[in-house]
């Protein structure tokens, strides 16, 4: 059940039709893992927090440094040789302290995805690196728990759910994992500061539509070309 407080603090959401007490409940008692608080995973924490969903995982290992500081809006100059988790932990807890933060300060691997994500409901891919991604995703087939994934570069984006209610997931868009140094990153080729928050904050209303039984991405794989507001819709 809503607290008072928690009522007026998302009374302008419990307004909306399609959530209303019952389904702002239903966002206060999910969990949600996010796999990497970087680009991606800074913005989407900010904003089911925000929402209010009761409980999130944060999985990384890294600390902060001063390249993350563009694009990473969790995170400023002084917090620059953190733990990233850490950081992003005193923050929300600043904005929303009724929201339970898990922390996992580990690399996830084939060994211990399974482990960390079975608790939870749906899981955000805010990862970095293909073959961190393809672990993340077999974990969620195997758990049967529905993948919000997102990917950045340049001035695009990408963003799909998989793996919701049984759907494809993404080896079924691309079988294997591709070789590190045939794709670009943007370590080597960069990204636009607005890029990670336009794409996560998509992820985030993603996540909150899954919880309420709203979605419409099944079999669905979104190209953002934010250069042009150019948007392609890619079935599968």
């Amino acid at each position: 059940m809503l607290s008072p407080e928690e009522k007026r603090k998302y009374i302008r959401q419990i307004m909306i039709p399609e959530i209303g007490l019952q389904g702002q409940e239903k966002i206060r008692n999910t969990k949600v893992a996010i796999v990497g608080c970087g680009g991606l995973g800074c913005p989407a924490l900010l904003y089911l927090a925000s929402a209010g969903i009761g409980t999130i995982g944060i999985v990384d290992f890294d600390t902060v440094s001063i390249t993350n500081l563009h694009r990473q809006i969790l995170f400023g100059n002084s917090d620059v040789g953190q733990n990233k988790i850490d950081v992003a932990e005193k923050k929300i807890k600043a904005l929303h302290p009724e929201v339970n933060i898990i922390k996992h300060a580990v690399m996830i691997d084939e060994k211990n995805a399974e482990g960390i994500l079975k608790n939870y409901d749906i899981i955000i891919d805010g990862c970095d690196n293909f073959a961190t991604r393809y672990i993340v995703n077999d974990a969620s087939v195997k758990l049967g728990k529905p993948l919000v994934y997102g990917s950045i570069l340049g001035f695009e984006g990408q963003l799909a759910v998989f793996n919701l209610n049984g759907s494809k997931n993404l080896r079924d868009l691309f079988p294997e994992a591709p070789n590190a140094e045939d794709v670009p990153d943007c370590s080597e080729n960069g990204v636009l500061a607005t890029i990670p928050g336009i794409v996560a904050t998509m992820m985030a209303n993603e996540c909150i539509k899954v919880v309420l039984d709203k979605s419409s991405m099944k079999n669905k794989f979104i190209l953002i070309n934010c250069k042009d507001l150019g948007i392609s819709v890619l079935k599968f």
